[in-house]
């Protein structure tokens, strides 16, 4: 790490899918023998066991961390939290749940879990997911941006086709798959999912399925729904999609202007992204792309001369972006106007800075909060090595699939175990009524931290970080490697063949 212009900086190469992609020397049809009888290798050596229990051949950690380590534990971290808010949402019964979408004091309430700065660990999913938004932007603009700096252009067409190819698979891969088992699984067990209907026969399940699934995955759609009923967590995934395309043609769009020009563009698309139209997730992809372009520029000395001015307030300045998006990151969630955000304590003032083309308010300060987060992130010397610990890292290595799992885990296991220890919903109560306080414990102890809420988790969170190991290991790892060999088998042509 180096102080360049002011700031710490670190280079930032991050592995590429394509790392560990294949050789495709021998053409694509060599290519699938190979790997045929690589796959039947593994399955005849591979035992029931190793393929339960994914522990048995953990990956061993680096003796030495890569410079942008920290953005591996803070997607990890942040997937816990959404975890973490969407079981405190599902537990608790509705008049109680206001409580975390709104700000200590509203309507005469004052709990521990709604303070500012602490609310976020209680009420941080939001917020995680506007940090997914820019670590995404920084990491898939990476190779790209030093392509640019490199004046590749040629190189550049090559890895924006690579990227845009593969993207769609990645992102749905996982999806498909995780949802198909969670929908058969429901199905062949008859169990009550709240707010999933019942179909008469499997069949009709499966194209029930089929059909939503169409839809979200196809972000040109008109479908105002806009999450797919067997996880509607998801419904960040399409964002993710459009989100991607935007870094990817922006990054083409831009590549031949001079470094000023090339900045001024990008920083004119977050000010379209937020002030003009209602692009908030745009914003903050193409604001993570910003960063990584200035921290390249950093590591070379290369970022415009006005930035050396901040150098003698470098501390102060990161602590107060780091104490802001504390702040902000909070942001109350009971509505989705300014007049709603004013009659939050501490909010009133802040809701006449509400653009008039964001529609839902809390993206706003979100968007704030997240890029100063992460712009602060590498420049504070504890935050950035707590990202870095053993926990962080694990989480950050099963954090995609730590969000695909948590929600069927909460609707099949979880809504199930809430009910036995005793937390009233009226659903489960209906619909639950067999479970209900079977082994009743006691609501004593802080909102969100309740004996009640905190005991169930001695049984979902093992069962859901195990089944994100599965998933990371049999899902989320070969859905990155498939779009590698799928690229590089159409795009490579057969030996003693021109291409057509």
């Amino acid at each position: 790490m180096t102080m360049q212009n002011g700031f710490e900086t670190a280079s930032f190469e991050p592995k590429r899918d394509e790392d560990d992609a294949p050789s495709l020397d021998a053409g694509p049809i060599a290519l699938i023998k190979v790997g045929a009888a690589s796959l039947m290798d593994k399955a005849r050596n591979a035992s029931l066991g190793s393929l339960l229990w994914p522990w048995t051949s953990s990956p061993a950690r680096p003796e030495r961390l890569r410079p942008t380590a920290y953005l591996d534990g803070l997607r990890g971290f942040a997937a816990f939290l959404v975890y973490w808010h969407h079981h405190e949402l599902w537990a608790h019964p509705p008049p109680l749940t206001q409580v975390f979408e709104t700000s200590f004091g509203y309507d005469g309430r004052h709990y521990f879990a709604a303070l500012p700065f602490i609310r976020i660990f209680f009420h941080g999913g939001h917020f995680a997911v506007a940090v997914f938004f820019v670590i995404s932007g920084y990491v898939l603009s990476a190779k790209s941006l030093s392509l640019i700096h490199a004046g590749e252009q040629a190189k550049l067409a090559d890895n924006l086709a690579s990227a845009l190819f593969r993207r769609w698979l990645r992102l749905f891969i996982p999806v498909i798959i995780t949802t198909f088992v969670y929908m058969t699984v429901v199905h062949s067990f008859g169990m009550y999912i709240e707010l999933l209907e019942k179909k008469p026969h499997y069949f009709r399940a499966v194209w029930d399925w089929f059909c939503e699934l169409k839809n979200f995955s196809f972000i040109f759609h008109n479908d105002k729904k806009g999450y797919f009923i067997y996880n509607f967590h998801l419904w960040s995934i399409p964002v993710e999609f459009k989100g991607s395309i935007v870094v990817y043609t922006s990054l083409l769009a831009f590549s031949r202007a001079p470094r000023n020009a090339r900045l001024w563009c990008q920083a004119f698309l977050v000010f379209y992204f937020l002030y003009i139209v209602d692009g908030w997730y745009c914003a903050l992809f193409v604001s993570g792309m910003l960063l990584n372009d200035l921290d390249q520029l950093a590591a070379k000395n290369q970022l415009p001369a006005w930035f050396d001015r901040f150098r003698p307030y470098q501390q102060s300045i990161i602590y107060t972006m780091l104490g802001v998006a504390f702040w902000l990151g909070g942001c109350p969630a009971n509505g989705h106007d300014s007049k709603d955000l004013r009659k939050n304590p501490g909010w009133w003032l802040l809701s006449y800075l509400k653009p008039q083309a964001v529609w839902d308010v809390k993206w706003f300060f979100l968007y704030i909060a997240a890029v100063l987060f992460v712009t602060a992130t590498p420049r504070v010397p504890w935050l950035k090595r707590f990202f870095e610990t053993r926990f962080c890292q694990y989480l950050g290595r099963i954090s995609f699939s730590l969000y695909l799992v948590h929600g069927p885990v909460l609707w099949t296991l979880g809504d199930r175990v809430y009910a036995a220890v005793g937390w009233p919903k009226e659903t489960r109560l209906v619909q639950l009524g067999h479970w209900w306080n079977k082994f009743p414990l006691p609501k004593t102890g802080p909102m969100g931290l309740e004996i009640a809420f905190l005991l169930p988790h001695l049984v979902l969170l093992p069962v859901t970080l195990y089944l994100a190991e599965m998933v990371t290991r049999h899902v989320d790892e070969p859905s990155l490697r498939f779009p590698q060999w799928l690229y590089k088998a159409v795009t490579t042509p057969r030996p003693g063949r021109l291409p057509a």
